[in-house]
């Protein structure tokens, strides 16, 4: 009898590949390391070759790994198409999604990416705003769903995730020195501003706003130029940038909650894509 691939043990494998490691991956799929680890083992004795190589970094796949994650990304992609159609679950249709411009170069990719994959038939029209201006558009139902952030609390059951905000400059500036303090931040109501102003005014630190926008571009523009600093999650902070240590002086800032969002009555279609986000964003 020929090779058979085991459809779990397929998706197994490529949560591992995704995520470079047993420990990502296991939350992803809903399973324990040991239990990764074993059906990794029965997929290299189903192929009869190593897949993955482990090392204090995480995994990696071998030369027969790389060949059959292409493999199990195309057989679960269709394996899933059909099980949707035939059970009446294929969805199709538009939807308006908001996300913050600072989580969209770390998370659009792969949950989109993911989603799509399911639901192929689906369009998904994204709108990057900071959250206040988001909440608007839910409010107003130009939009069917969204990322935002919220300050931390108590209650933090219902975040997707948390994230420290830091201060950011230019590698090699030293615009954290200047006095007064010269920021780029995001709109006056937005958490990464609000955060900023009440730290340093606490800290009894001089400062002024040098450049106020809603564009995460136009806001790393004028950091890169070394002219001021400002304030990202840690997630979103490109690799260009430097996060500024505490030895830099500036005052301690908050962490956020990201939660997810529907406008009133949300359909079955933003309901679908809220429970992937929510299953998603965390393993991200």
């Amino acid at each position: 009898m020929g090779i058979r691939l085991d459809i779990a043990l397929l998706r197994s494998f490529v949560a591992m590949a995704d995520a470079t490691s047993v420990s990502g991956a296991a939350g992803q799929v809903g399973r324990t390391q040991a239990a990764l680890s074993q059906q990794l083992k029965k997929l290299e004795q189903a192929v009869q070759q190593p897949l993955m190589i482990r090392s204090g970094r995480g995994v990696s796949l071998t030369t027969h790994g790389e060949r059959l994650l292409a493999h199990a990304q195309r057989i679960l992609r269709t394996h899933d198409e059909a099980v949707a159609d035939l059970t009446g679950e294929n969805l199709s249709g538009r939807l308006r999604f908001g996300c913050p411009d600072d989580y969209a170069r770390v998370f659009l990719p792969g949950l989109l990416q993911s989603f799509a994959s399911l639901h192929p038939q689906v369009f998904i029209e994204v709108v990057c705003a900071p959250s206040p201006r988001l909440l608007e558009r839910l409010r107003d139902k130009s939009l069917d769903i969204a990322l935002v952030s919220q300050p931390d609390s108590a209650e933090r059951g219902h975040f997707l995730r948390r994230e420290p905000l830091v201060w950011v400059g230019s590698k090699g500036s030293q615009a954290f020195r200047r006095d007064p303090l010269q920021l780029a931040l995001s709109d006056p109501d937005a958490l990464d501003h609000l955060a900023a102003t009440a730290s340093l005014d606490r800290a009894g630190r001089e400062y002024c706003i040098a450049y106020a926008s809603g564009s995460v571009a136009g806001l790393t523009a004028v950091v890169r130029s070394g002219q001021a600093i400002t304030v990202m999650t840690l997630t979103g902070v490109p690799p260009d940038l430097r996060v500024l240590p505490p030895s830099s002086g500036l005052p301690a800032l908050p962490s956020i909650g990201i939660t997810i969002q529907n406008a009133a009555h949300a359909s079955r279609l933003s309901s679908r894509f809220e429970a992937h986000v929510r299953a998603v964003l965390p393993t991200l």
